[in-house]
This record gives C-alpha cells, structure tokens and sequence, in this order.
C-alpha cells in the first residue's frame, strides 16, 4: 500500500468548494465537476423551484448568496451534490443515522462511494459551518478523501471505516451512499 496514495486523485480545499473537490475525489477525476458546471446545476435549480420569487425579491445578499450556494465563494448544498450525481447517472441514498454505519454494505458493487456532510467549527468555535468529505474504495482499498487532509488517507479494513462512519455519525454528520445507478 505504501505509495498507492500518489495514484489516487486527490483536490485539495480551496475557498468553500468542498463539494466540488469531493465529487472529483470521488470520479478520481479533476474534470468530472467544475466551478461552472455546478453553477449552472444551482442556478437551474433556482429556475425549476415554484418559490424563486421569494427569494430573489426579498433577500438583500441575494446577488451573492443563492439558494443553493454562494457565487463567490461555492458553498453548495445537497440539492446541488444530488442533482450532478443524477446527471451522472447514479443515485443518492441518505443513509438512516438510527442504524449505525454496520448496516452500509460496504462490499456492494452497487455502492460507488460515501458521501459524507459533516458539521465544523474554526476559530475557536466561533464560525460553524459544513464541510463535505468523500470515502470512496479504489483498487480494494476504502480511502477518506477529505479535501481537508494533505494526502488520501487509506482504511486498514472495512472495520476501520465503520468506525470512523458511526463516529461522524455520533457528531451530527449526515451520511449519503452514491450508487451506480
């Protein structure tokens, strides 16, 4: 295993653009999503949404802060992480917190990855917010490809990922299983 880290595609966080790091963590592919691309998913699903009006007329910010990200610095939503992974032909499963991380079957050909929204304070506590981390299995391997991290960190076993599940379980993190469609 010593090394396979340097074969694995790995963004590094930048600004608030986790949840595009973490899609192209988890295509292992830097042009799977770009900044444009996932603009465009949120600003469609602004169009599509029958209560646009409310928020484009009443929020003061709203040039910068959309519904469904901020244009400067990224910050996507959910709405948005569901809507590129459709486009890309697989579906998003959120996983039942009450049943621990024992329940995923890890072993599934079905599961593509682990798509994780876990709460975060910075700076003393004073500033929380979300930040989206990718777990995906590459070559036999289960990896966290946490933006966050300077390198992708490999699992010992299946064990070793559950624990770390159930353990962003316990602190508020939602957890959402990509299959291939």
């Amino acid at each position: 295993m010593e090394g396979s880290e340097s074969q694995i595609y790995h963004e590094r966080q930048r600004l608030q653009f986790c949840l595009l790091h973490s899609l192209n963590n988890l295509f292992q592919d830097k042009n799977a999503f770009t900044r444009e691309s996932l603009n465009s998913i949120a600003e469609n699903l602004v169009t599509d949404d029958p209560n646009k009006e409310t928020w484009t007329t009443t929020h003061p910010l709203s040039f910068f802060l959309k519904p469904h990200h901020n244009t400067v610095t990224g910050n996507y939503d959910v709405n948005v992480m569901m809507a590129a992974l459709e486009g890309k032909g697989k579906s998003v499963v959120w996983h039942d917190k009450r049943r621990g991380a024992s329940s995923i079957d890890l072993d599934s050909d079905a599961l593509m990855g682990i798509v994780m929204n876990v709460p975060v304070k910075r700076y003393g506590g004073l500033w929380r917010s979300r930040h989206w981390v990718v777990v995906r299995k590459i070559s036999g391997v289960w990896y966290n490809l946490d933006s966050d991290l300077l390198v992708p960190k490999p699992f010992k076993d299946e064990d070793e990922v559950r624990v770390f599940l159930d353990q962003n379980l316990s602190l508020g993190s939602e957890v959402l299983l990509v299959n291939n469609a």
